[in-house]
């Protein structure tokens, strides 16, 4: 947990210290292509992420709501540290990224388990009970 905090108040402080509205090489400070095809990866990451969370209707279950939001957001983060393993330089950023592929893969075999599940018992609990069987005279 300390770990995705860690990484969540890292991109946290980056993107808010990136002028989001400049070109990729105004925003990254320098004209390396691969920094611009880097920062091009990382939009396209937050793209698929907030239109995966944009197509989430609600359910009427925080629960459920919570953790099919929570799918996407976790899968940008995974999208994002790959684009950082590809371009990235610095070691303690590339393991940042190894870290948060692994602990953020976790989570969503977890969150889709869960949702297996809950949706199993939801099932039942709607269901209505089987009517006894007729007795043929």
């Amino acid at each position: 947990m300390k770990k995705q905090i860690r990484g969540i108040a890292l991109l946290l402080i980056w993107t808010s210290t990136v002028p989001m509205t400049a070109g990729p090489r105004a925003a990254l400070g320098h004209g390396d292509a691969d920094a611009g095809e880097a920062w091009s990866e990382l939009g396209q990451s937050m793209e698929k992420m907030h239109v995966g969370m944009g197509s989430i209707e609600p359910s009427g279950e925080s629960d459920t709501d919570f953790v099919k939001l929570m799918l996407p957001h976790h899968q940008g983060a995974i999208d994002m540290a790959k684009t950082e393993l590809m371009h990235g330089k610095d070691s303690q950023m590339r393991r940042l990224a190894q870290e948060i592929i692994t602990d953020q893969q976790s989570e969503i075999a977890l969150m889709q388990l869960w949702l297996k599940q809950h949706k199993s018992s939801s099932q039942a609990k709607h269901q209505a009970p089987a009517s006894p069987p007729r007795r043929e005279s």
